[in-house]
């Protein structure tokens, strides 16, 4: 598998990640409705860095760095993943986490912060955890889950 920075040819497979993620409201606050060009604007905007996992010619997952505030806290990123429907459970979050900590710290980033992770996506709650992060808050009923109505939204936290 190979990790790289999008491509402009490479928005089409992108929406093809992101898109059924988004329109399934379950896990990331970015509105469920939201059209292909509002949901790349998000995914692609300001100062995203954004990369794609590759296998085979094939994006399977693509995930952001930008800094998660200025002046002060510029010096901590903030991070969002997206892997394909098809391709979970075979490691390409772990993999785009593990690439987004090491270009961090080349970038001079001394920490990383998800600001909101929902908390029934244990999933991703538990790959968070074990490759380092700390729930540092909880954001009670913050998150309207079309399945579980209003859960609670973490925090999350790691060093560089």
């Amino acid at each position: 598998m190979l990790i790289r920075p999008a491509r402009p040819d490479d928005l089409p497979a992108i929406w093809s990640v992101i898109g059924p993620t988004i329109a399934a409201g379950e896990t990331n606050a970015i509105d469920c409705n939201s059209t292909q060009a509002e949901g790349l604007a998000y995914w692609l905007g300001g100062d995203n860095e954004v990369f794609v996992a590759e296998d085979d010619g094939v994006i399977l997952g693509t995930y952001y760095l930008r800094r998660n505030q200025g002046g002060g806290g510029g010096h901590v990123c903030n991070g969002g993943y997206i892997t394909s429907v098809e391709a979970r459970g075979r490691g390409i979050a772990r993999a785009m986490c593990e690439h987004s900590l090491n270009h961090a710290r080349a970038r001079g980033y001394r920490a990383i912060q998800f600001n909101f992770v929902v908390s029934t996506n244990e999933r991703a709650v538990k790959l968070w955890q074990s490759l380092g992060f700390d729930i540092v808050g909880r954001l009670p009923g913050a998150f309207d889950h079309p399945a579980y109505g209003y859960v609670d939204a973490l925090v999350m936290f790691r060093a560089l």
